[in-house]
């Protein structure tokens, strides 16, 4: 029993600090391109976000997607009582992400010319060339991590993914920064700036591979093919979750990768000028750090949620599941909405405040919608994936990517980067559509519907507040003016967000036993319970 404690205490610590790492690399990724975008401009960022779903799904693989399908395999062979089994699923597994690391490489740098040409802009096939070097890394960090995660070991994974996204946003900046002051090209600055995002992975891996022998692991580590366990099955395996797993951890990648293939080819072929197709998509992007800064507090506990849920499963605690789901939505739907109108509410200034002018206010806007709907296909496919059903969020991403696919090619001739907007918007829609019938098919859902009426009373008073306090400082201060901008924006979202967080608290949204799994929930608690505030 005290074996089974400290198993479960492992588990949850882990996910803490898996989440906590996540929190911090995830806020890096999205919180850089905006200084990137000030240094290189709207047709440098476009250059750059060109090319960055690819560098992205490598990101993605090495993070998220192959350590977990990892560390999903040794659970599923019971590696733990037979260490012949173990190193042969392992060494199997690094034979596999080689092939597909080096076929990945292959098909970039040597596709580089046909893709750049698919997106309308030749040029760009040196950068993709640049960046099809980071699939090469991608086997070893991404063995690394599953190896100990798989093993309890959070903390390898937790520093190597923080130290990665650090050195990679440094570089980046800086190296762009450089080029640019001495008068480079945005395309040579662009390629620059990918060269530097392979410093984190070289980072990553040195540190995994630190680890490594500093715990001995190449020592009780042993390669092998022995095993009384046949090749094909466990190759089988992987194939089968790395399209459910890895895939449907790539939904916001692949959504960037259908406009980094279609909008601009699109514009131009539509008789847009280059330039202003260009400057047009880089400001399209701009949409997209806001969205991940938006998802941050939604994605960060839906990464926890997988091995907690999965532990409930196993041990059918049906009861604590729904406890989980219940939680997890709520928690998915107070921030999700919260950041999806309050942007809305403040987008002008808050575009000039990050980007320099008020350029593509209305996309940005449409595409602010998108923030709610990622926070909830996100929650919904970590929690399916703790339940054990891995394939159904993979086909809703499918749904989504084929709604995008379709909706650009009718929308961007008649409408530009709105139509991408809304094509966007209303694919993340049809993902959260997908996943919600699974989930209640599965007998899952919010219990609590009041929930849901007192958080649109909490959003009201907060949209109120925002509309009517930027109305009244923009009639007194230059919304131009980007530190004014910054002074309006700011102070909406911190009064609003502070007016909001106390509704929902008073409002009773949270019970108390809730409250207590959130971050600093019991301190607000006995707070509360001073007040007579406790629900």
């Amino acid at each position: 029993m005290n074996s089974e404690k400290q198993s479960a205490h492992l588990i949850l610590q882990g996910a803490i600090l898996l989440t906590i790492a996540g929190l911090l690399t995830k806020i890096l990724s999205a919180a850089y391109r905006i200084p990137y975008q000030n240094i290189v401009g709207d047709i440098g960022f476009y250059i750059y976000q060109q090319i960055y779903p690819f560098y992205g799904m490598a990101v993605m693989f090495a993070t998220t997607g192959f350590p977990v399908i990892i560390s999903k395999l040794l659970t599923d062979y019971n590696v733990e009582k037979n260490d012949s089994i173990r190193s042969k699923v392992l060494t199997v597994t690094m034979l596999f992400l080689v092939v597909v690391g080096i076929m990945m490489f292959i098909i970039l740098f040597l596709g580089a010319e046909i893709i750049a040409k698919i997106m309308g802009d030749p040029p760009l096939k040196i950068l993709i060339q640049v960046i099809s070097f980071s699939f090469l890394l991608v086997p070893f960090i991404s063995f690394f991590r599953g190896y100990f995660q798989g093993n309890q070991q959070m903390y390898p994974t937790a520093i190597s993914q923080v130290a990665e996204q650090g050195i990679r946003v440094g570089s980046i900046l800086v190296i762009s920064y450089i080029l640019i002051q001495n008068g480079y090209t945005l395309y040579e600055a662009g390629a620059g700036a990918l060269f530097g995002s392979l410093t984190g992975g070289l980072t990553a891996l040195a540190l995994l591979a630190f680890f490594w022998f500093k715990t001995n692991q190449h020592v009780t580590f042993k390669w092998s093919l022995t095993a009384n366990v046949q090749s094909t099955d466990i190759i089988m395996t992987l194939l089968k979750y790395s399209f459910t797993i890895g895939f449907s951890s790539l939904l916001l990648i692949l959504i960037q990768l259908i406009d980094s293939l279609h909008l601009y080819s699109l514009l131009v072929s539509n008789g847009v000028n280059e330039t202003v197709a260009k400057e047009s998509k880089g400001v399209y992007d701009r949409g997209q750090p806001l969205i991940q800064l938006g998802t941050v507090v939604a994605t960060s506990f839906a990464l926890s949620l997988v091995p907690i849920i999965a532990k409930a499963k196993k041990e059918n605690n049906e009861e604590f599941i729904h406890k989980k789901v219940n939680l997890s939505l709520k928690i998915c739907i107070v921030f999700g909405v919260a950041a999806t109108v309050g942007l809305i509410a403040i987008i002008k200034p808050t575009n000039v405040m990050l980007f320099m002018d008020q350029s593509g206010n209305l996309v940005l806007s449409i595409l602010s919608l998108s923030i709610l709907f990622t926070s909830l296909s996100l929650t919904l496919t970590a929690i399916l994936q703790g339940l054990g059903h891995t394939v159904y969020p993979a086909l809703a991403v499918t749904v989504g990517l084929l709604v995008k696919f379709v909706l650009n090619l009718m929308l961007i001739p008649f409408m530009e980067t709105v139509g991408a907007a809304i094509s966007t918007v209303l694919a993340y829609f049809s993902v959260v559509v997908v996943l919600i019938i699974i989930i209640r098919k599965k007998k899952y859902r919010l219990r609590n519907s009041k929930s849901i009426k007192k958080i649109a009373i909490a959003v009201f008073v907060m949209l109120t507040y925002l509309v009517l306090s930027t109305t009244f400082l923009e009639f007194f201060l230059n919304s131009n003016d980007r530190g004014q901008a910054a002074f309006i924006a700011l102070s909406g979202v911190t009064i609003g967000g502070i007016c909001y967080l106390f509704l929902i608290v008073a409002l009773g949204v949270f019970t108390n036993e809730e409250l207590v799994d959130l971050p600093f929930g019991s301190k607000l608690l006995l707070f509360l319970t001073k007040l007579k505030w406790g629900k």
